[in-house]
């Protein structure tokens, strides 16, 4: 049932925005979500899907790498992830700054989460996927949470 809710998800939306815990559960092959994380790129890789995230993402997503001196998963997920296709990956500028700072005030956000929002709201983002509920104060996007899917 939780793949049909997502499949449907996706199609409803133009674009959707993606949070590090998507990449994280494909990347690690999560037992929990990778089916879900697999549905979402699968659906990514055809032609009329589009997705953005935050260049935050890639910074949280490097942590671990770095962490452990792993030099050769560092540029594996760089080459995986800077490619992957139909995903536009945003980096913060004043515009984006600006809307993070009203959204975190506004809705007690913390400043990465505010940053993905704001990514999100500027790109034009109607979906947002992430395993964090927070995202749910943003007005104007509809969050969807992974865990309400199992």
């Amino acid at each position: 049932m939780g793949l049909t809710v997502l499949s449907r998800y996706l199609r409803r939306h133009r674009l959707v925005a993606l949070d590090t815990s998507i990449f994280i559960y494909q990347l690690e092959a999560n037992e929990r979500y990778i089916h879900l994380a697999n549905e979402v790129f699968t659906w990514l890789e055809k032609d009329d899907s589009r997705a953005v995230t935050s260049t935050l993402t890639m910074t949280e997503l490097l942590v671990g790498p770095y962490r452990n001196a792993d030099d050769q998963l560092v540029d594996e997920y760089f080459a995986l992830l800077s490619r992957f296709p139909n995903l536009a990956w945003i980096a913060p500028d004043l515009e984006i700054a600006d809307i993070a700072a009203r959204l975190r005030a506004q809705h007690r956000l913390r400043t990465p989460d505010a940053l993905l929002a704001a990514t999100a709201v500027r790109a034009g983002a109607t979906g947002l996927i992430s395993n964090d509920s927070v995202f749910r104060r943003v007005p104007g996007i509809e969050c969807l949470i992974l865990d309400e899917l199992l």
